[in-house]
């Protein structure tokens, strides 16, 4: 055991740890962005399906704990890092069995360019979206029953579930997490996205509608500066990877 550990963390040498800190920050203001500005509007319906009326009453502090939704995000988060398990798992050994170590530079450099476009998008500029494919009928029929009573492991499988809708900003950044060349990057990066991810929709339980439909559209701009300062960022780090 302790040996796979070292083997792992060794595998985070292709970025380097201090450019995987740097990503994963990166990955966490991302998901922020993405949080208040998409997933507000986007994921809105399955949060406040899971969110009872009476949860939403009496004290902030008990407002808190009832949009707070801990099972629900907790399986987002597992969701998120086992695809970046996967997606860092791959490229690394993609990379290993063709020796095209610049591979990680290029999946860095469609992050970045990934990330400019969402910053595009919530300016009104019209940025080129990417296809996204709807989800399996057996799945939604899986989401449509859980949402009947999504307590406990029922609102973890939930989230597992929900973690696989696709938009752009989650090919941004499993682009950036497959980058790390490692399952362990993967984790990191992916999991540090979806922790970002988590406070818009805290609000959007917390705060009904609203904020979906008037926060939300207002903080567009930060979300765009934000999303920006991630396309630089990972295109600095794909440049350091071929200097």
């Amino acid at each position: 055991m302790i040996e796979l550990l070292a083997n792992c963390l060794h595998d985070l040498t292709a970025l380097g740890h201090q450019a995987l800190l740097a990503m994963a920050g990166a990955l966490f203001a991302a998901g922020l962005a993405s949080g208040a500005t998409h997933c507000a509007g986007m994921c809105a319906p399955f949060v406040l399906a899971q969110v009872p009326g009476r949860a939403l009453e009496g004290g902030v502090l008990r407002r808190l704990s009832g949009s707070a939704l801990l099972p629900y995000h907790a399986g987002r988060v597992l969701g998120y890092a086992a695809l970046g398990a996967l997606a860092g798992a791959g490229a690394g050994l993609l990379a290993g069995i063709t020796g095209l170590r610049w591979l990680f530079a290029a999946l860095l450099l469609v992050a970045a360019a990934l990330m400019l476009a969402q910053a595009a998008e919530r300016l009104g500029w019209h940025a080129t979206r990417l296809p996204a494919a709807p989800l399996p009928r057996a799945i939604r029929t899986r989401i449509g029953a859980l949402l009947a009573a999504p307590q406990g492991a029922r609102g973890v499988l939930l989230g597992l579930l929900l973690s696989a809708l696709p938009c752009g900003a989650i090919y941004a950044a499993l682009a950036a997490a497959a980058a790390t060349g490692s399952a362990l990057g993967g984790v990191i990066a992916m999991a540090s996205f979806a922790a970002g991810t988590i406070p818009g929709l805290v609000a959007v339980a917390f705060m009904g509608g609203f904020f979906a439909r008037r926060a939300g559209p207002q903080l567009r701009p930060a979300g765009a500066v934000l999303f920006a300062l991630n396309g630089v960022v990972l295109g600095v780090l794909a440049v350091r990877l071929v200097a």
